[in-house]
């Protein structure tokens, strides 16, 4: 990954099999943010019409819901896996790199009904909901103290990076394997697909932005290991490099889909961030950017039936099956909405 001191800053993905790097551009929004900036995805043709699909981060219910919304839209007529660009972000990645491959939404879908029931996890309370376990609480009341006192969103990154390899070294790194196995073992199909596919990361060293893609000289296994290695879990290792969860950049990193004509954003944590919001790293201003320069942009959050199989808990695997199903259903409820707006014009 390449940087250049100076307002207009770079980063990429990483060199070319034919020597060339994909570079971004990243125009000077404000001093004080000297990371977080509207990106110009340079080496990707936009041709009359293009479409981009961004699929943000949610933990497990978030990637079932994903899952859902598109097995829903595809069993309505409309298919948003023919997208020209899909752009994933922690779980957002796992599903982008089950989607982009030959099997189809509907059996993505039925796999996640099919699996074996999970148990819950924390206690269930009265209501029935489970509470967040522990871990999981104490690493979210860890990472709000380190957003709270960060400076910007490239301190944030840079503290982020920081605790978690303070946590590696603590560990020893003795689970990156089994984390890596039970990555690859969601994804249909190991290898980049042939449309461009781009998956976010973040270098735990440096809190630089990093973008995966099938020119990267990166497994697709390790891309999206990379982009899922949120909070509580330690940084993947990718040959000298350490990388954390690219929703530390942003949550759905919509930014990246500049130039695209038409945009569909599907966000679990419906476009919340627990950052700041002058930082404008938050789904609202992305969007704002995007319509500014002359895309069409359409976002999915959960509705209130998929608000409730979330729970309280993104991360529990029992959540997986009523996400799906909820998401599937408010598929098919937007299919007739979102056809216009996505089938290109005759």
């Amino acid at each position: 990954m390449n940087t250049t001191p100076s307002s207009t800053r770079r980063f990429t993905s990483t060199t070319a099999s034919d020597g060339t790097e994909r570079t971004f551009t990243l125009g000077d929004r404000s001093r004080s943010d000297q990371d977080q900036r509207q990106v110009n995805a340079i080496k990707w043709a936009r041709a009359a019409g293009a479409r981009a699909l961004v699929l943000g981060g949610g933990g497990s219910a978030g990637n079932a819901w994903e899952i859902g919304v598109i097995a829903g839209l595809f069993d309505s007529g409309l298919d948003v896996t023919e997208a020209d660009l899909i752009i994933g972000t922690s779980a957002g990645s796992t599903a982008a790199a089950q989607i982009s491959s030959a099997t189809q939404p509907a059996e993505l879908l039925a796999s996640i009904l099919a699996a074996a029931p999970q148990p819950g996890m924390g206690p269930a309370g009265s209501d029935g909901r489970r509470a967040p376990n522990r871990p999981a609480a104490d690493h979210l009341e860890k990472t709000s103290g380190i957003i709270a006192a960060a400076e910007d969103p490239a301190d944030m990154r840079r503290r982020m990076g920081a605790a978690a390899l303070e946590m590696d070294a603590a560990s020893g790194s003795s689970g990156q394997a089994q984390r890596r196995a039970v990555v690859a073992a969601r994804l249909p199909s190991q290898r980049w697909p042939q449309r461009p596919v781009l998956i976010v990361a973040v270098d735990a060293h440096t809190g630089e932005p990093v973008v995966f893609d099938r020119d990267s000289g990166v497994d697709l296994v390790d891309a999206v290991t990379a982009s899922c290695a949120g909070p509580g879990v330690p940084p993947h290792s990718i040959g000298d490099n350490r990388y954390i969860d690219g929703g530390y950049r942003s949550n759905e990193n919509a930014d990246l889909a500049t130039g695209y004509e038409r945009v569909l954003v599907l966000s679990p944590l419906g476009g919340r961030s627990r950052a700041p919001l002058d930082w404008g790293i938050h789904l609202a201003a992305q969007v704002d950017e995007l319509r500014a320069r002359g895309s069409r942009v359409e976002t999915i959050f959960p509705d209130s039936n998929s608000r409730d199989a979330f729970g309280v808990n993104l991360m529990d695997p029992s959540t997986r099956p009523p996400a799906a199903r909820a998401g599937y259903n408010q598929g098919r409820a937007l299919a007739e909405h979102l056809t216009e707006f996505w089938r290109p014009r005759d």
